[in-house]
C-alpha cells in the first residue's frame, strides 16, 4: 500500500463517534474517508458505491445487522475490503465471532489514536491486525471446547441470569428444587466453573445465554 491513500468506509451507529472516528482518520494523509454509515444493512450500500480499502466497524449497530453479520457480507464479495472491529467490548466470544467471520483486526474503542490509524493502514496492508494480548486470548478461545448444554440445562441458567432463587426456578419451570439443583450441578460440571454468576458468566461467552 505504500504510496497510495488507503480509502475507508467508517460503520458506527452513535453520530457523535463516528463523526470522531471519521476526524481521526482523515487527519492522516495516508487515509481518504470515502463514506459512512450508521447501520450494517446501509453499510452494505456505502461499501458497494465507495469499493473502499477497509471497513471499520462497530461489533454492535443497534436493531439489525451487527459488525459480524457486515464482516461475514462483506468477505464473501469478490474485492472485498479489509475489516476492522473497532469497539467497546472485549469479551472472548465477541472477538472470536469477529474473526471467525473474517474480520482482519479488532481494537477497543480505548486504544491510542495513533494505534487505530496504524491498524487500518496495517489491515489495508493485509496484515492481520490484534494485539498480543487479544490473539492469546482467540487462541485459547478457539482451542476450549464449547460446553455442550441442555436444552432444559441453558433454560435454568436463563432463569439464574434473571436474578430468580431455585425455588422460583423450579416453578416457573414446572419442576421440582431437587431438579433445578441437578440441573445446575451438570451445567457447573460443564461450563468448569463453581458459582452461579460464573456458571451466567461463561454461558454468555459461549453464546448460549444473551
Amino acid at each position: 500500500m505504500s504510496g497510495r491513500v488507503v480509502s475507508v468506509v467508517v460503520v458506527e451507529d452513535h453520530p457523535v463517534t463516528r463523526m470522531g472516528i471519521v476526524t481521526l482518520l482523515g487527519q492522516d494523509e495516508r487515509l481518504r474517508v470515502a463514506g459512512q454509515a450508521g447501520t450494517g444493512e446501509e453499510a452494505l450500500a456505502v461499501v458497494e458505491r465507495a469499493r473502499p480499502d477497509v471497513v471499520v466497524t462497530d461489533l454492535r449497530l443497534g436493531d439489525g445487522m451487527d459488525g459480524v453479520g457486515v464482516t461475514t457480507a462483506l468477505r464473501t464479495r469478490r474485492a472485498a475490503p479489509a475489516v476492522l472491529v473497532l469497539t467497546t467490548y472485549d469479551t472472548d466470544r465477541d472477538i472470536v465471532r469477529a474473526v471467525e467471520a473474517g474480520a482482519t483486526g479488532y481494537l477497543l474503542k480505548d486504544a491510542d489514536p495513533g494505534d487505530i490509524v496504524g491498524a487500518v493502514v496495517r489491515a489495508a496492508a493485509g496484515e492481520t491486525v490484534l494485539s498480543p494480548a487479544l490473539a492469546q486470548r482467540v487462541v485459547a478461545r478457539m482451542g476450549r471446547p464449547r460446553a455442550d448444554l441442555s436444552t432444559r440445562e441453558v433454560e435454568v441458567l436463563a432463569a439464574v441470569a434473571t436474578g430468580l432463587g431455585n425455588r422460583e426456578i423450579a416453578r416457573s419451570l414446572f419442576i421440582s428444587e431437587a431438579t433445578v439443583k441437578t440441573h445446575l450441578v451438570h451445567a457447573f460440571t460443564k461450563l468448569d466453573v463453581d458459582s452461579r454468576t460464573a456458571a451466567v458468566a461463561r454461558a454468555r461467552e459461549e453464546g448460549l445465554l444473551p
